[in-house]
């Protein structure tokens, strides 16, 4: 099952200028206040096609913006796999061997296994470590309502309700179930202690200007959010939020996987109406109104097929 490619808006550009920060590692910049304050990490490219993050991280550098409480640090994940980029394969440059928003388990990190993923990873630790709060800037295949994702812990419901935008929350109970991401990693995985807020941002479609300007916009909310900037006056107030629990991670097992209909993400099923199809197996509705997130464009044995999700009490 394959698809078009998308209209492009927005492409990559030379981002080489970026390489040397000031932190010793490439593409990671860092500008301490010299006030007291919190650790704000605005982390990109986490995957190599997800550009908006790009277009948010190199805003805040050409734009020169800097904290006035606190430190801020931007940082740009993996480049190699975005220097990657072909327009004639557009979502192949997602990641070179491993995903690189699975792999952030100590096992992995600190095991013999190697690739171009868990090199940048073990560079980009003491990075993730050290920030209190963590934007981690994506968008997705398909053009859909933007979203944040993060553990359900009380702190980042918090603070992904009082930014507002985007409007719909995906809520992990219990992880994501294929994987640890960057923003459970360590301390910001873990329910109470030290971390503070850690927030997947999923802007929109890959390529769509619309994706770039609200990873911007968002970016700046997460800033005046801790006190880093002022705040817009212009930014929208927050209006009703949706929000969805993660109930399974199905994942691609054979070749033959199928949905039982066209899907792009946000279509409901109710309880034991067939999903997806995968080989012998049948994907169906654990509940009714279940909704689906991120379905795959393009299903590839051992990755992610689909996130099943039911909706919670506003």
């Amino acid at each position: 099952m394959t698809q078009s490619s998308p209209a492009f808006e927005v492409l990559p550009r030379d981002i080489s200028a970026y390489r040397q920060g000031n932190t010793g590692i490439d593409y990671v910049h860092r500008f301490a206040s010299g006030r007291p304050g919190p650790h704000v990490l605005i982390n990109a490219l986490t995957h190599g096609n997800e550009i908006c993050g790009m277009v948010a991280a190199t805003h805040l550098l050409d734009a020169g913006v800097r904290p006035k409480i606190g430190t801020l640090t931007v940082s740009f994940a993996h480049v190699e796999a975005y220097e990657a980029f072909d327009s004639e394969k557009p979502f192949d440059n997602r990641q070179i061997v491993h995903n690189l928003n699975r792999i952030w388990s100590d096992e992995l990190l600190g095991g013999t296994e190697d690739s171009p993923e868990l090199r940048r990873a073990r560079e980009l630790r003491p990075v993730v470590a050290a920030a209190d709060h963590i934007l981690d800037i994506h968008s997705t295949s398909q053009p859909v309502e933007p979203f944040w994702v993060y553990p359900a812990f009380e702190r980042n419901a918090v603070a992904a309700l009082a930014i507002g935008r985007p409007s719909v929350h995906l809520v992990m109970p219990k992880g994501l179930g294929s994987g640890t991401p960057l923003i459970q990693h360590g301390r910001h995985g873990e329910a109470e202690g030290t971390a503070g807020v850690a927030l997947v941002v999923e802007c929109g479609q890959h390529f769509a200007k619309s994706a770039a300007d609200l990873a911007i916009a968002v970016t700046m909310d997460f800033l005046a959010c801790f006190g880093l900037i002022e705040r817009d006056p212009a930014a929208p107030a927050p209006g009703p939020q949706r929000r969805f629990e993660l109930l399974e991670t199905r994942m691609v097992k054979t070749a033959d996987f199928v949905f039982a209909r066209p899907v792009i993400g946000f279509e409901t099923f109710a309880k034991g109406e067939l999903i997806a199809t995968d080989g012998p197996d049948e994907i169906r509705a654990p509940c009714d109104d279940c909704t689906v997130f991120m379905p795959t464009r393009a299903p590839i044995v051992g990755r992610e097929a689909v996130y099943l999700t039911k909706p919670l009490p506003h």
